[in-house]
């Protein structure tokens, strides 16, 4: 059963876009001219360490702050000149979920719909609570941080939004309520929505994400689809062959450098790229043993990072 169906698209343009968007906290510049598009019913992976400026990105967006300088636009309204009218369409979760310990589950959606102007849609919360076996009737404040989690999950789901922002959508929840959140956000892309969500794992962003944008210091230093972003990361391979070869076969194989060698049989290898030209110089040898490791969103994430000074907070 598809429990998310967003309302039909009357406006082809992206659902997210910003021009030279920026916001400083005192000295300290969390967002320094973003441009960014997201198309409409895709699945946008922001990815960036604490202090990259995608908390921020999500907060104007949702005009929960105000950017300093620049633009921006969701669903093709301006969040501050119609702020209300946004969140309504919108499903947000916050990385930092806070909720009142002693109103039941049941009675923050109440809450969360009355905010939205609309009526609590029972049976798609019901449907959502029993997918992610949550109890609506028990207090907040004698949940556990996974089940808090369930209840700003089924928050931002209910009432079949538009687009969804995602801070950290499944943190604090074990691996099989993983997978669970991971297939509701594809249904909810299957019924119309636009999925943007934030996340530190990278193998559920290069599970979900159709594209991924990666956010550095402020800046957007890369948009690309995440299976085209892999392919041009680096390689590993060890090859064994059966008889001693003359290493200078393989270094003049466009994209593979020899890292090491053992007694002219055994070679470590890196490879940029696609594998298919050092598939084919092997094929010229006899080869008893192959091993690849396969390049990872994390491999291209920590690329762009291995010589920043990280700062310790997300802004």
């Amino acid at each position: 059963m598809n429990l998310i169906h967003a309302a039909a698209l009357v406006n082809e343009s992206p659902a997210i876009i910003t021009r030279h968007l920026t916001k400083s906290y005192g000295p300290v510049e969390a967002l320094r001219g973003l441009d960014l598009d997201v198309q409409r019913g895709e699945i946008f992976g922001f990815l960036g360490p604490n202090g990259a400026g995608k908390t921020t990105t999500i907060r104007c967006l949702l005009d929960l702050i105000r950017p300093d300088g620049g633009t921006a636009t969701v669903l093709g309204l301006d969040p501050q000149t119609h702020p209300v009218a946004v969140r309504a369409r919108v499903g947000y979760l916050p990385g930092e979920l806070h909720l009142e310990g002693n109103h039941t589950g049941r009675r923050v959606l109440r809450y969360f719909s009355a905010l939205r102007g609309r009526p609590v849609a029972w049976d798609v919360a019901n449907a959502l609570a029993e997918r992610l076996r949550l109890d609506l009737d028990r207090p907040v404040k004698n949940l556990s941080k996974g089940n808090k989690q369930k209840v700003g999950l089924v928050q931002a789901l209910m009432h079949r939004p538009e687009l969804l922002l995602l801070d950290e959508p499944t943190s604090g929840l074990d691996p099989l309520m993983q997978q669970e959140v991971l297939a509701l956000l594809r249904e909810a892309k299957a019924g119309g929505a636009t999925v943007f969500f934030c996340s530190h794992i990278m193998s559920e962003v290069e599970a979900l994400a159709e594209r991924v944008g990666i956010i550095r210091q402020g800046r957007l230093v890369e948009v690309a689809d995440t299976a085209a972003l892999i392919g041009r990361a680096v390689h590993h391979a060890k090859v064994q062959f059966r008889n001693p070869v003359d290493g200078d076969v393989l270094d003049g194989v466009p994209g593979v450098t020899v890292l090491a060698r053992d007694d002219s049989r055994i070679f470590t290898l890196q490879v940029e790229g696609e594998m298919d030209g050092l598939i084919k110089a092997l094929a010229a040898f006899p080869v008893t043993h192959l091993e690849t490791t396969r390049a990872s969103l994390e491999d291209v994430f920590l690329a762009y990072y291995q010589d920043d000074d990280v700062p310790t907070e997300d802004h």
